[in-house]
């Protein structure tokens, strides 16, 4: 019986493609900004940031290994972050998850959390949506230090459940129990204790918020205006001599 011989070339597209995730559908999930808590409160430059991730999860894209552009139809992780920001114009945006890293780093704004493992530890006190989220141990990597392997967004807090959302690409992390092979949104999640992957540290875009620029106020409710409005018209005819300054 003649045994199947596989040509070599075969074997080593194979190979790539089951670990840079190449011929696999996309498979991600969607959310709108309407749909967190916090979106209204932020800044405009976070607004817009929120909004154009959101609009690439639509967009039905795959997890490309070197990708960096939704016109290959996929992207990988530090690609569709840099894609994001460079449609902000934010200046020039490192390619790697490593290069944004110390790019958030050398800002000053870097916050680190040695040893970290669950989301409600006190050290994201300071985590707001549109900051950058850092991993090590996520995959291989040479030659950095620390060994940053990983970048995502993050969103904010989803009003259905109560539980955190970020932005990015990967292929094999979930959202509320569904596997993404892409571009998408995801849970926030941070590595248990046993993992080798770690969470390191996150921070906000250098940059993206300009000195002074603080966040919306409250809209001001309908009641609030007329109670408002009423207010001042008994103030008036109770007191005819005042003027309004």
């Amino acid at each position: 019986m003649n045994s199947l011989t596989i040509p070599c070339w075969i074997a080593a597209l194979t190979l790539l493609s089951a670990t840079f995730g190449f011929g696999e559908s996309a498979s991600v999930a969607t959310i709108d900004s309407s749909d967190l808590v916090e979106y209204e409160s932020q800044p405009a430059p976070v607004k817009e940031l929120i909004d154009k991730a959101l609009a690439l999860t639509k967009k039905k894209l795959s997890y490309t290994y070197g990708s960096n552009s939704p016109a290959n139809r996929g992207m990988d992780c530090s690609g569709t972050v840099q894609h994001t920001l460079s449609l902000m114009a934010e200046g020039k945006v490192p390619r790697s998850s490593y290069g944004m890293y110390h790019w958030v780093k050398d800002s000053g704004n870097l916050v680190e959390t040695p040893g970290v493992t669950e989301t409600t530890d006190s050290v994201f006190a300071d985590l707001k949506p549109g900051d950058l989220l850092f991993w090590v141990g996520t995959d291989v990597t040479k030659g950095r230090v620390p060994p940053i392997s990983h970048v995502m967004v993050y969103l904010g807090t989803l009003k259905k459940d109560g539980k955190g959302v970020v932005f990015g690409a990967s292929s094999g992390r979930r959202y509320r129990g569904k596997r993404i092979h892409g571009v998408s949104v995801f849970d926030w999640k941070v590595p248990s204790k046993s993992s080798k992957a770690k969470f390191v540290g996150y921070g906000p875009v250098p940059g993206l918020i300009k000195e002074g620029e603080v966040a919306a106020a409250p809209a001001e409710t309908a009641p609030e205006k007329k109670k408002g409005l009423k207010s001042a018209l008994e103030f008036l005819f109770k007191n005819p001599d005042n003027s309004v300054q």
